[in-house]
């Protein structure tokens, strides 16, 4: 009886080689092309921006939203100043962005301040060019165990996010003026008594953030994970929050 094998001879897999190498090769291309120019993903580490973002919440940021500078490249840095194509974020936008002090870090924060503008924060309230935000109790407590309330933050114009606040008297309630130079933006997380951002200079936190570190906007949460759940523990795959799929980013 005549045995057969299923594995190609040598030089069938040789023929093969460049027709494999053809059509995978452009995949992996596209694949990164669309990574450094178009859409990046990262995944949430803190709770800094509580309660929008959770924990374990995988998100999608567009590249393209202010242009692209070195920060825009994996394992990229900010080191020139400027970006192509740049467009400027809008107050409100949620940023991510390289850590001035150490590019290998990437963060995520809320622009408050913009080019020309005066911020400050007086018994935790946000003063933009003088006058406060308005700050809305949410409908229902938050339940949290560190004892945080939930609040609506609204900016000039109307556009609201939900922040956290533990009460009066905490680290960063209260600060000097800041005037936002050209070229650098104030950035707050909105977990407010949990965050160390454009509050402290920019050796312990990040001061005013420079332009050329964007590298995106954060734009949906693909997906999102519960604490505890993580790549090397199979069992906690599943272990998913089904509601928070493809939730836009406020």
């Amino acid at each position: 009886m005549t045995q057969t094998s299923s594995t190609p001879p040598p030089h069938a897999a040789a023929r093969e080689a460049p027709g494999f190498v053809l059509t995978v090769v452009p995949g992996l291309l596209v694949a990164l092309a669309v990574r450094i120019l178009l859409f990046q993903p990262f995944t949430i580490p803190s709770s800094s921006m509580e309660p929008g973002l959770l924990v374990g919440d995988y998100i999608v940021v567009s590249k393209s939203a202010y242009g692209w500078s070195g920060a825009s490249l994996p394992l990229g840095r900010a080191d020139g100043p400027g970006r192509l194509g740049e467009r400027a974020p809008r107050r409100g936008d949620v940023v991510v962005f390289r850590l001035p002090r150490d590019q290998s870090q990437v963060l995520i924060k809320r622009v408050v301040g913009l080019p020309g503008d005066e911020v400050r924060l007086r018994d935790g309230l946000v003063y933009l060019n003088g006058r406060p935000l308005e700050r809305r109790p949410a409908a229902a407590p938050s339940g949290r165990e560190d004892g945080a309330r939930q609040f609506n933050e609204v900016l000039p114009g109307g556009r609201a996010y939900p922040t956290l606040d533990r009460g009066p008297g905490r680290s960063g309630d209260d600060t000097p003026v800041f005037r936002v130079p050209a070229g650098r933006y104030l950035v707050l997380g909105d977990n407010r008594d949990n965050s160390l951002d454009g509050r402290w200079p920019s050796d312990t936190g990040i001061g005013l953030l420079p332009s050329e570190t964007l590298i995106g906007r954060a734009e949906f949460v693909l997906a999102s994970w519960r604490p505890g759940a993580g790549l090397f523990r199979p069992w906690t795959w599943l272990d998913l929050r089904w509601g928070r799929f493809l939730t836009p980013i406020v």
